[in-house]
């Protein structure tokens, strides 16, 4: 059975007002992304583009420029951030000129960043720069907007015929059963029949999210810190604990786990899965460019033959639960300041991206065969 892949994709390269208000004139990602600086010996960063250079996706040639190439290496479509604050948006830009120009002609949907928004990035996640506030008029509004402007477009990827839309932290809604009715109740208004997933669910059970309402969870990758401590990559750890020790401007440790046992743990989780849910994957992480000041964790020593041979297994051992429920989603396609892009950088090259079709190609060669 076809499988897709779905890559995460975030609209933070290009300035807007907010930011230039928040964090100085002319910030975007690519801020974050060129201040990092290695901290501990064998540390990849700062991570650097390569064959896409540092775009701004205000520009059309290069939301065409990343469609293009994900198409070439095997991905379905893009799953944009979305950032709705009571009618207010954020980082709307490129989704609106994707809408209103019809360019590029290449799936997408959205998914809720529900979070408040605040100084994470600078190690002030206290200080809220513009907060949530949950009600069931915001509700009816944002789902009027959505059915409005986003879920008509025939780009728009849908599952038999009904909008696929995901929540980030479905944990931070009062009352998302409620929620969730209500937005059903106000697409059926538009003749629509809605897909809601969700990625990300700390506090309330994947079990109880699903009888509330969601059609699928979403393996967020990768979704937690693992416990076990013989995953640490020690001499790495032991590098950086010189380097903390040292006052190097690290006043907290990193947390840093071998990739590969990663991996390990997240093969054995796939094959006990009993819930519905969409796998994921990630071809790496490392968040210290977000955080300067404060601890970071990040998988250390990954590869993109490794990354190709996680998503392999995924690949075999994901059972479709019907011909349209058969997603996988990449996080992500251009989480640079998070260690986690599909996109080429200086490193790697297309290794990532070609890791992708190759496994895609393995799968439907076996499948065929």
């Amino acid at each position: 059975m076809t499988k897709r892949l779905i890559a995460i994709n975030l609209p933070q390269f290009h300035p807007f007002k907010e930011n230039d208000e928040w964090w100085g004139k002319g910030f975007t990602e690519w801020t974050n992304v060129v201040k990092a600086r290695p901290r501990f010996r064998g540390h990849y960063q700062p991570h650097l583009p390569a064959d896409t250079g540092f775009y701004d996706l205000r520009l059309p040639e290069a939301r065409e420029m990343q469609a293009e190439m994900a198409r070439k290496y095997g991905i379905y479509g893009f799953c944009y951030y979305h950032y709705w604050f009571n009618g207010k948006r954020l980082m709307e830009r490129p989704v609106n000129d994707i809408l209103t120009s019809g360019k590029p002609d290449f799936p997408f949907m959205l998914c809720w960043a529900n979070e408040n928004w605040t100084r994470a990035w600078d190690g002030g996640e206290k200080e809220i720069l513009i907060e949530q506030h949950y009600s069931k008029e915001d509700d009816i509004a944002h789902m009027e907007y959505l059915c409005k402007n986003v879920f008509c477009d025939k780009r728009y990827i849908k599952i038999n015929g009904r909008p696929f839309f995901v929540i980030y932290q479905p944990e931070n809604i009062p009352n998302i059963k409620e929620t969730i009715i209500t937005w059903r109740d106000v697409a059926k208004k538009y003749d629509l029949d809605l897909y809601i997933g969700f990625m990300k669910n700390l506090s309330l059970s994947r079990e109880q999210l699903l009888i509330d309402g969601f059609d699928v969870a979403i393996d967020f990758q990768p979704h937690t810190i693992p416990k076990k401590r013989w995953w640490l990559d020690i001499y790495a750890w032991i590098d950086g604990l010189r380097y903390h020790l040292g006052g190097k401007k690290a006043p907290k440790m990193p947390v840093l786990f071998k990739y590969d046992n990663y991996v390990m743990h997240e093969e054995s989780v796939l094959l006990s899965k009993t819930l519905k849910e969409f796998p994921g994957i990630t071809p790496g992480w490392d968040n210290s460019p977000r955080r300067i000041k404060r601890s970071f964790w990040a998988l250390t020593k990954n590869t993109p033959k490794l990354y190709g041979q996680w998503l392999q297994f995924i690949l075999k051992n994901f059972h479709p639960y019907s011909d349209e429920e058969n997603f996988i989603f990449v996080n992500a396609w251009n989480e640079w300041a998070e260690g986690c892009h599909l996109e080429p950088d200086q490193k790697n090259g297309l290794g990532f991206l070609e890791e992708t079709l190759s496994a895609i190609n393995k799968n439907r060669q076996n499948t065929e065969f």
